[in-house]
């Protein structure tokens, strides 16, 4: 059940240059062609390339030497930056979100500053504040403004995927606290006080998927969760020994064999379950009360049969077209997506059973293509296998008991690009459908 490495942010980075813009055309172009990027001449001056930020950040700290410049400019805007750094637009977020990525993305949030651009956050009674400026003020401009968009898009992918859940459990699981949290180093687990009471209360924050793990670790049973805690740094020797008891002069138990990825007993080979598809291996208990849970593999989260959400059951999804086309798709017509949930009561499957939970009503933008329509359809599917919403904490508003997105992103604006939810964007739809695959609907 350990969670997959983290992936590298911005692996996929796509920029237009315009050699207008440049005075020696020819050294650009050079460049372009010798950089391990993938390039390809667009109409006019334009040429568009593709690699990772890394490559990417690197071509444009070279190619902006050979920019058309004024020299009497290039001098006053140095003069202005040596008396006062430069600094950009602040940026407003949710303080939760933003501690979530403090203490779980520090590392991606040095990349996005560099060495170049320093990051500030600012918490007042009311809002949060996030500052970019320079490290050092005689370095360009557009760094600020790099770094800055950079990070909205990446706090806009931890956003759109953080779901806030709470959890009873017995006591004796929180003496292991740290234990679980080396297990699931993606969640962020805070405790509720709780006084006259023989339980105790977590809020768990991550994605669905860490979220899904961490609570098919506590469904298969608080014995079995203690005993995986209790072993967490031991050798499978000396966890081997205290599950043999007395007679651990067994010679069958003297076997070395697979460890079973739930419970960490040594498998037996007449007892072990390999999946046919990411070829996981378990015990075939654990795996059947596994499995009776959420059929997807403990390990990878390889879907198994239909996996179902818990998006409130009593919403409609309405489709329909308009002739008018999106950024990126000019042939195109579109094609729009009307969700409606409106607002109840949480059942057994949500946070706070019994409670009240606040519906909403969302509008969503598909390119009418053939791509196009082969996500709306898929989308239409995930809708009736519930798996669109949730019920849990907003990322944008911060509130609590409402219906959320669930981890498959939707485009809510026709324009303003990526960091608008909107159009242009190329790789939307291929990245939507992973997302639909990793839930088993492809």
């Amino acid at each position: 059940m350990a969670s997959p490495p983290k992936q590298e942010i911005f692996s996929n980075v796509k920029a237009t240059i315009d050699l207008s813009a440049f005075k020696e055309r020819e050294k650009v172009i050079s460049l372009l062609y010798e950089k391990p990027l993938r390039t390809r001449k667009l109409n006019g001056m334009c040429y568009k390339t593709q690699g990772s930020f890394e490559e990417l950040e690197e071509l444009f700290h070279e190619i902006s030497s050979f920019k058309k410049s004024d020299v009497h400019n290039v001098r006053h805007q140095k003069h202005e930056s040596s008396r006062s750094p430069v600094q950009v637009m602040s940026v407003e977020v949710v303080d939760s979100v933003m501690s979530y990525i403090e203490q779980k993305c520090s590392k991606e949030l040095d990349k996005i500053g560099g060495n170049e651009v320093s990051m500030h956050v600012h918490r007042t009674h009311d809002k949060v504040l996030v500052d970019f400026r320079l490290v050092n003020p005689q370095h360009p401009e557009f760094l600020c403004h790099h770094a800055r968009e950079r990070f909205i898009t990446f706090y806009q992918r931890i956003a759109t995927n953080l779901q806030t859940r709470t959890f009873d459990v017995d006591p004796i699981v929180l003496q292991h606290r740290k234990q679980i949290e080396v297990r699931f180093p993606e969640l962020l687990i805070s405790d509720i006080p709780r006084k006259h009471s023989l339980r105790s209360s977590i809020t768990v924050m991550g994605s669905y998927t860490d979220i899904m793990w961490f609570e098919e670790f506590l469904e298969n049973g608080m014995a079995t969760s203690q005993r995986v805690v209790r072993d967490q740094g031991r050798s499978p020797q000396s966890r081997h020994s205290d599950l043999s008891g007395p007679s651990a002069k067994q010679p069958e138990r003297k076997e070395e064999g697979e460890s079973c990825p739930i419970c960490l007993d040594v498998m037996k080979k007449t007892e072990m379950k390999t999946l046919a598809r990411c070829q996981h291996s378990f015990c075939e208990d654990c795996l059947k009360k596994a499995f009776s849970s959420k059929p997807i593999c403990p390990v990878c989260g390889v879907v198994y049969g239909e996996l179902e959400g818990t998006q409130p059951q009593n919403g409609t999804m309405e489709v329909s077209t308009s002739k008018a086309p999106l950024p990126g798709y000019p042939t195109y017509g579109s094609i729009i997506i009307r969700y409606q949930i409106p607002s109840g009561i949480q059942g057994e499957e949500h946070p706070n059973p019994g409670h009240s939970y606040e519906g909403i009503s969302r509008v969503a933008f598909l390119p009418d293509s053939p791509e196009g329509r082969k996500v709306a359809k898929l989308l239409k599917r995930a809708f009736q296998q519930r798996l669109i919403f949730t019920i849990g904490r907003s990322s944008t508003t911060g509130r609590n008991n409402v219906v959320t997105w669930n981890d498959v992103h939707h485009k809510t604006s026709r324009t303003g690009g990526p960091t608008n939810y909107g159009y242009p964007d190329p790789d939307y739809l291929s990245r939507v459908k992973e997302e639909l695959k990793a839930k088993g609907i492809y």
